[in-house]
């Protein structure tokens, strides 16, 4: 089952212009919330863009996981 989810995820970057640019994102949010974890302390407005970036992350995590489960249901009919 992972593996077949895989290969869609891999099907979905390639064709579905929404999904590759929500992985883009993600992938970059990912990137400065590790720059932000590495910070010892961070100012008051380091936490707000620190919150900000988690809660956009996680929007577009649910979006591609909407996107993943209706290209599933697609393929199983």
């Amino acid at each position: 089952m992972e593996k077949d989810e895989n290969a869609l995820i891999e099907y979905l970057k390639q064709t579905h212009a929404e999904f590759r640019h929500l992985m883009e994102e993600h992938l970059r949010y990912e990137q400065e919330l590790d720059a932000f974890n590495k910070l010892r302390y961070l100012t008051s407005e380091q936490e707000i863009e620190k919150k900000r970036l988690q809660k956009v992350k996680l929007m577009g995590k649910d979006r591609m996981a909407e996107i993943l489960t209706e290209h599933k249901s697609r393929l199983s009919q």
